[in-house]
């Protein structure tokens, strides 16, 4: 796949982590995925850690000792400052006021009518992952919800995107679309899971097959959150946790490594 230069506004450019063990994280996903790092200091006693595919920046990780590891996602923008405008405007709560990254871009982060956390990323130097839709880079990008009719109504005003509904799985899903391409997807928390699960917005993986990633994945640590299921004109997904405890997706291309029966089907 072509080496992204430049990402759509409204679609999903970058993921880091944040995490309590920034060594113990990269251990584990570098083995997990054959990433490289390389360490960049980024202000006072701070480093930003990027991850690396073949030399292309994937994603990345710091440390953060006064919150539970998670991975964060970002969409890109045009101008994030209007952006946070209109976000405002239609329900939302900055929690990070818009600000410049060094020269590399301007960022702020918001939380969604749902309560869901997402940042929004003005590139200048950094456009974001240079690589996506491939094993060992970001393939999906998923909300978990309180309230699907709240959030579907926020993000196609906010980012014009066209809120797709169907059955999958036994389950309704949304797929977000920004023009012919599909940006991420959407289901409800229900009663099927634990009801203090804030909503959320999660980042999956490419990966060349689910049941051998999840044993490389448990053999340093991890630990398995969803087993491979498979997704008919999607893959095989599963669902793990880190051994700091961030919890992100796997996606196997044509579904390679389901318990049980597969479904071809890319990823992205």
């Amino acid at each position: 796949m072509p080496k992204i230069t430049a990402h759509q506004p409204g679609t999903f450019c970058w993921t880091d982590l944040a995490t309590t063990d920034a060594e113990g994280a990269k251990k584990f996903y570098t083995n997990l995925f054959g990433w490289t790092f390389e360490d960049t200091p980024a202000g006072e006693g701070m480093t930003y850690t990027m991850l690396k595919l073949d030399g292309n920046e994937v994603a990345a990780l710091s440390q953060h000792a006064d919150q539970p590891p998670h991975w964060n996602t970002y969409i890109a923008v045009e101008n994030v400052d209007e952006t946070v405008a209109q976000a405002k405007s239609l329900g939302a709560q900055v929690f990070m006021e818009a600000f410049d990254v060094m020269d590399v871009g301007r960022m702020a982060m918001i939380q969604d009518p749902t309560g869901a956390m997402v940042f929004l990323w003005q590139p200048r130097k950094h456009a974001g992952s240079t690589i996506v839709g491939e094993p060992g880079a970001l393939c999906w990008t998923e909300l978990a919800t309180h309230d699907r009719e709240k959030a579907s109504e926020f993000y196609t005003k906010l980012f014009s995107w066209k809120a797709l509904t169907n059955e999958v799985n036994n389950t309704t899903y949304t797929v977000f679309m920004s023009g012919e391409k599909m940006v991420a997807g959407m289901f409800s928390i229900d009663e099927q899971w634990k009801q203090d699960i804030p909503s959320h917005w999660a980042v999956f993986f490419g990966v060349e097959n689910c049941k051998e990633s999840i044993e490389k994945a448990v053999s340093t640590g991890g630990h398995v959150i969803v087993e491979p299921t498979p997704v008919e004109n999607f893959g095989c997904f599963a669902v793990l946790q880190d051994p700091q405890g961030a919890t992100f997706g796997i996606v196997a291309m044509g579904g390679e490594g389901c318990s049980t029966t597969e479904e071809g089907g890319g990823c992205c």
